[in-house]
């Protein structure tokens, strides 16, 4: 397969990247370059794109992207203790149509994931969120979103799609392949209180600021059971940016969004990962730097990803039975990460929409919670779910 809608990374990034340390990022990565042409993928594990679509954006009054100050700033900082290949394939410039640069990231996105290459996106408007879902049309029966935003982007899927409408897309158009959708860091009053209602009734996950910002480890097992990650840079508060990019006073800090972006890459099912929203401005690279450090963090997590949810030896987990009310509900806790999963009882009909869903991931406190009699909300909204 040839990426022959990709371009090469500039070179004015790669003449920069020359003066770097031997040991920075941009001398490590496999980059997509005018004199050498597309790199070999075969042996890598992540690939990172740029998509210059923002058409679809409902503030759009034609401004351009250019991703050059977020590679410049990721080229210079330096690897962890990483045993992954990265490449940088470059960017997907603006087709015809939206629907041109549509196909080109859905196409890029379905053979890489094939290829077990994890895609890193930046965007462009959240819109392409919609495009990475439907990537996996022939990859995954069932797929989870995951999406660090103000708002749900719910919208009215009876319009055309615009980046605060993707998500009635996602729900309502064939094939429905979305088993759950979660919302990491809400703000109520940025959302309509039929939304919020829409949410609920669909028991889709939705975890406000608040309830982030005072522990953002609530978010792991919500990113251990994603596959597609999508981060709105407007859920990042404006302190933490400059220039274009502020949007609210209130947001997620610059720590907590790149513990959040390592959260999804630790994650095993994370399959492909997005960035987006970004509004380009020369004079700001702060916004850029701090991209580039949620880039990194997800690296970061990628390489920690350690496999523990095989529970067929029994030397490698512990299993708690709790009883609540007239329900049993089985927990098991990884030996080797110490992290934790609820059984999901009701599977034996093999009609349901979780098929091989059988255990879901949750949080010590989960545990805690039962032995006092309280069912894990993500346990209900799940049973719900997969008798709505």
């Amino acid at each position: 397969m040839n990426f022959n809608f990709l371009s090469p990374v500039s070179d004015a990034v790669l003449a920069h990247s020359e003066l770097l340390s031997n040991q920075a990022l941009g001398r490590k990565f496999k980059i997509h370059s005018n004199q050498n042409g597309m790199p070999d993928i075969d042996d890598a594990q992540i690939a990172i794109i740029g998509v210059h679509e923002n058409r679809n954006d409902v503030n759009y009054i034609g401004s351009e992207l250019n991703f050059d100050p977020i590679r410049t700033a990721l080229y210079g900082l330096f690897p962890g203790n990483w045993h992954t290949t990265i490449a940088d394939l470059g960017d997907i410039l603006p087709g015809e149509s939206v629907e041109d640069t549509y196909f080109a990231l859905k196409t890029s996105i379905e053979v890489l994931v094939e290829k077990n290459i994890i895609p890193i996106i930046i965007g462009g408007s959240q819109d392409l969120t919609y495009i990475n879902y439907r990537a996996y049309d022939n990859l995954l029966p069932m797929v989870n979103i995951v999406n660090v935003d103000t708002n749900f982007d719910l919208g009215d899927a009876a319009l055309p799609i615009k980046n605060n409408s993707y998500v009635g897309k996602i729900i309502l158009e064939e094939p429905y392949n979305l088993f759950n959708y979660s919302t990491i860091g809400y703000q109520t009053y940025f959302n309509s209180q039929e939304e919020i209602d829409l949410m609920e009734k669909l028991y889709f996950e939705a975890y406000r600021l608040g309830e982030v910002s005072s522990n953002v480890n609530i978010v792991e097992p919500v990113m251990r059971d994603a596959h597609i990650v999508s981060v709105d840079l407007k859920s990042i508060r404006s302190a933490e940016v400059s220039g274009k990019q502020k949007f609210s006073p209130n947001g997620l800090d610059g720590k907590e969004i790149c513990a959040i972006t390592r959260y999804a890459g630790i994650s095993n099912k994370v399959s492909s990962f997005g960035i987006y929203e970004y509004q380009y401005d020369v004079n700001d690279p702060i916004t850029a730097m701090l991209i580039a450090q949620m880039i990194w963090y997800f690296i970061e997590g990628v390489n920690c990803r350690v496999k523990d949810d095989d529970f067929k030896d029994s030397n490698m987990y512990q299993k708690y039975n709790v009883l609540i009310e007239e329900e049993e509900l089985i927990f098991f806790k990884s030996l080797k990460t110490g992290r934790w999963w609820i059984e999901i009882p009701f599977l034996a009909n093999l009609n349901n929409k979780l098929k091989k869903h059988t255990l879901l991931p949750c949080t010590h406190a989960d545990y805690v919670a039962a032995t006092e009699g309280e069912t894990p909300e993500r346990w209900y909204k799940a049973y719900r779910k997969n008798n709505f």
